[in-house]
């Protein structure tokens, strides 16, 4: 009789504080960086957790295709949720998004995680000094952008890496008012966190 070589999977414990999940994140992102991960995404890992999902963080990215969120933080299949958009702008899907993961799957943990040399940002700073709006839906990113940008100045000569860091700061700010989230924060419940991913190193670099 031939016996099963699959690797054994189980799903991972619920994780309900926000220390706990915050540090669960900084774990696996040290972890990827060492090269040592311990999710490889195998299919294992994803039957085990088809029966249900208890994650501990919503995670608020950029749709860059070099910053895949579950990868850089080491998650396993229903570790996480996962919410991207250009430069991770805000708009009405997104903050729906967010308090269903805080009020529904009580996740302890928002996380806003933007990267360096991030595409949109330059592209509203390049957009900003033209003094040309792009039409259509692109213009909405440049629109919500251009606060972050304009705060640090258009004349600084590391205006993209300081605009990015401003940008986080300015949507970890918006995800407070998320429904059900200021009053998660109060009761201690739920904790907002921003970050920066470094191409370059993998390392993710929080903010205070």
């Amino acid at each position: 009789m031939a016996v099963s070589t699959a690797p054994v999977s189980t799903a991972p414990a619920r994780i309900v504080r926000p220390a706990d999940a915050l540090a669960a994140l900084v774990a696996g992102n040290r972890r990827f960086v060492s090269g040592r991960p311990e999710h490889g995404h195998d299919v294992a890992a994803a039957a085990a957790s088809s029966g249900g999902q208890l994650p501990h963080a919503v995670v608020i990215g950029c749709i860059d295709s070099r910053v895949p969120l579950e990868a850089i933080f080491d998650q396993t299949f229903g570790s996480i949720c996962v919410v991207r958009s250009g430069a991770h702008v805000v708009d009405r899907a997104v903050l729906g998004s967010v308090g269903f993961a805080v009020s529904a799957l009580k996740v302890p943990l928002v996380m806003v995680l933007g990267h360096v040399r991030c595409g949109a940002v330059d592209a509203t700073i390049a957009a900003l000094r033209a003094g040309e709006r792009p039409e259509g839906d692109v213009g909405y990113l440049v629109d919500e952008i251009a606060p972050a940008v304009h705060a640090v100045g258009l004349d600084d000569p590391d205006v993209a890496a300081k605009a990015m860091r401003a940008h986080v700061t300015r949507t970890v700010r918006r995800m407070r008012d998320v429904t059900g989230v200021a009053d998660a924060i109060a009761e201690g419940r739920v904790a907002v966190a921003g970050a920066v991913y470094d191409l370059d190193t993998g390392w993710v670099d929080l903010l205070p």
